[in-house]
């Protein structure tokens, strides 16, 4: 889980990059199962939280590294969000609810 930040104007911005760029690259790394980005609008602030879904640590190395809980905000995001948590944190899924269907 991260949270970053941006404003009204460059949040547009900062969703196209996730789309564009950042989850088709994390298609790519065996053992991504997937991602959720929540936007929260307070003002001129906007706050995004990322929740990535991995099917273990080597998943999440393969993407981070072995600094896997430093973030991944690379120059293209940098210049859209005012500021940004600098690490990472890794929770353990221990349920899930999902729909039936």
């Amino acid at each position: 889980m991260w949270r970053g930040w941006s404003t009204t104007e460059l949040a547009p911005a900062y969703e196209e990059h996730l789309r564009d760029v950042t989850f088709p690259a994390l298609r790519e790394i065996a053992g991504h199962e997937g991602a959720y980005v929540l936007r929260r609008d307070d003002g001129d602030d906007v706050e995004f939280v990322v929740v990535t879904l991995w099917a273990s640590m080597d998943a999440v190395r393969a993407f981070a590294g072995d600094e896997h809980e430093a973030a991944v905000v690379p120059p293209e995001a940098r210049r859209v969000l005012t500021r940004f948590d600098e690490t990472v944190t890794h929770y353990e899924v221990r349920a899930t609810n999902q729909p039936r269907g």
